[in-house]
């Protein structure tokens, strides 16, 4: 049944996603930073590549609201303090939050929306549900090789790929800098999660 858009949940729902994304990019912003600080470059890329995808979702959110313009919408919510010394700590918050928008928050948002009768927000909700958990999946996996402490290195022969200048890199593990531009080994990744390849 269709409900008057200015009386709906999904307003507010789409207001509180708009919020959360946009504190994620903030927060996933903040971790790129700690992350360069700490020399490694390509955790910080991962981050702000992340921050990027969620500052679209909150944009697609925020055009829903478009009929609402001048206007202000009040809305309780629930957000992470995401604060931590070390990048795996960070790793981990990010993929829990990242599991909780695409296994409660977006699916819930998503059935109200379907049962105020906007189907278009609906999709919206279901689609970045389905973005987020890919999200979860790349930190967790991040998490994963920090904790086995291989990063940078490998149990077999790798290639790996230097973000700074493109050089490829052939062994178990990156060297200390690299040879061509000499930045850190921070911005070695393996050649199969370097963006762009072929």
């Amino acid at each position: 049944m269709k409900v008057d858009f200015q009386n709906s949940r999904t307003k507010e729902n789409l207001m509180r996603a708009f919020a959360g994304e946009s504190q994620a990019r903030n927060r996933y912003t903040f971790a790129a930073e700690q992350a360069e600080e700490a020399n490694l470059y390509v955790l910080s890329e991962i981050f702000k590549f992340t921050a990027s995808q969620e500052c679209a979702h909150a944009k697609v959110f925020y055009d829903h609201l478009t009929q609402l313009a001048g206007q202000t919408i009040k809305v309780d919510g629930t957000y992470p303090i995401d604060i931590a010394d070390n990048l795996l700590d960070l790793l981990k918050m990010a993929h829990h939050n990242e599991m909780e928008e695409f296994e409660d928050a977006y699916p819930a948002f998503a059935k109200v929306a379907e049962e105020e009768g906007f189907l278009p927000v609906a999709a919206s909700f279901r689609m970045i549900a389905e973005i987020e958990h890919s999200h979860a999946k790349r930190f967790q996996h991040m998490a994963q090789l920090v904790e086995q402490a291989q990063l940078f290195a490998a149990q077999g022969e790798e290639v790996w790929m230097c973000l700074n200048c493109g050089h490829l890199h052939r062994g178990r593990q990156v060297p200390e800098e690299c040879p061509v531009c000499q930045h850190n080994r921070g911005y070695f990744v393996p050649l199969n999660m370097a963006p762009w390849t072929c």
